[in-house]
């Protein structure tokens, strides 16, 4: 029994009706870019999200180098986010000429630990990107206080986090602006690269398309630098049809990890934690052990796949290691020595999930 991480082949199966149905519509409506498809994926996703705007954007790296222009982040200006993430957070800062600053991670949630937080402002921070990692969000309570007394805007990476929420309010509707991507293995996946940013404020929306479309409200005459960031009629469309069942796979997520949980109870394993304030999407079921080199080859001699997210956190990789080489942050370090992930995908069947979790209480 070969058990993948993903099985987006059974997740096209399951809509291929829908989907075809919607790629013929977009192919004979001879419009793609900036269409009818775009604009309704944006009004439905913001509707879902709870959110005033949504602007469709390329990638979710895309997503949060806008967000931070929009944001004015520039040259001289440092940004806060945790060490623990994909480097697209960190890099998106850099785009702007911007400095990150690495924060430590609460070791239950791995999200940004507010208390590291507030240790390395300084008066050249601007602004805080959150990342809701794995998908569970970050404390948003503690993180947007320290944010509104220090006057800094708060970003939402919500790349892996679409549809949690955290009392009540979904990510991507907390911060001044939230970032999601799109990418194919994303609970909300598209058949491309693909980004969303969200934010309550009309004029940064307004800001954000001009800035999607080389800076460009009227054809021909360009008022800012922009780029070249619009989401494809084709992909959204395929969002669209997707969309529909997305409380569905959250909550088939949700349900595997529950059927985890009680099978892996009592073994060493590290299970993940809930901080029980908000649902947790469970983009991926994340365990942590001090034997998971170990783990992880007993589970590929079974056939079973496993990743790490994430192997060296942001201030070691030797893009950033030169500047922030000398910085402890011990909880991110311990996390990215001891964790890895096992398959959760809503297609999951019980049968190859427990098949998971024998080899694992006998590894």
């Amino acid at each position: 029994m070969n058990i993948s991480m993903l099985d987006l082949a059974a997740e096209q199966r399951e809509l291929s009706g829908e989907l075809e149905a919607a790629i013929k519509g977009v192919l004979a409506s001879g419009h793609f870019i900036l269409g009818p498809q775009g604009a309704a994926f944006e009004n439905e996703i913001a509707a879902w999200l709870g959110v005033g705007h949504a602007v469709a954007v390329a990638s979710g790296t895309d997503a949060l180098h806008l967000a931070l222009r929009a944001a004015g982040v520039g040259p001289g200006d440092e940004v806060v986010t945790p060490a623990f993430t994909f480097i697209a957070t960190a890099q998106a800062i850099s785009y702007c000429g911007a400095r990150p600053v690495f924060a430590d991670i609460d070791p239950g949630t791995f999200n940004l630990d507010p208390s590291s937080l507030a240790r390395v402002l300084t008066p050249r921070t601007r602004a805080v990107i959150a990342v809701h990692l794995y998908g569970q969000c970050a404390d948003m309570g503690s993180i947007a206080a320290v944010c509104e007394q220090r006057g800094l805007t708060l970003i939402e990476d919500c790349a892996q986090a679409i549809g949690a929420d955290w009392q009540g309010r979904r990510a991507g509707a907390w911060g001044a602006l939230g970032c999601f991507s799109f990418y194919p293995t994303k609970n909300l996946g598209a058949y491309g690269d693909a980004g969303l940013i969200t934010t309550g404020d009309a004029k940064l929306a307004e800001t954000l398309r001009v800035l999607r479309h080389h800076g460009s409200r009227v054809a021909y005459r360009h008022e800012m630098i922009g780029y070249n960031s619009r989401m494809d009629e084709l992909q959204a469309a395929i969002l669209r049809v997707k969309l529909r069942r997305l409380e569905a796979w959250n909550a088939a997520r949700r349900g595997h990890a529950e059927h985890y949980r009680r099978l892996l109870a009592g073994s060493t394993l590290v299970l993940p934690s809930e901080h029980g304030r908000g649902s947790h999407a469970y983009h991926q079921f994340t365990l942590r052990s001090a034997r998971r080199d170990a783990m992880r080859e007993a589970l590929t001699r079974a056939g079973i796949a496993s990743a790490i997210y994430y192997p060296i956190p942001l201030h070691h990789q030797p893009v950033y290691e030169r500047e922030h080489g000398g910085l402890s942050l011990p909880v991110s370090e311990e996390a990215a020595r001891t964790v890895f992930a096992v398959p959760v995908y809503p297609q999951l069947t019980a049968d190859r999930l427990e098949r998971v979790c024998e080899v694992l209480l006998t590894a």
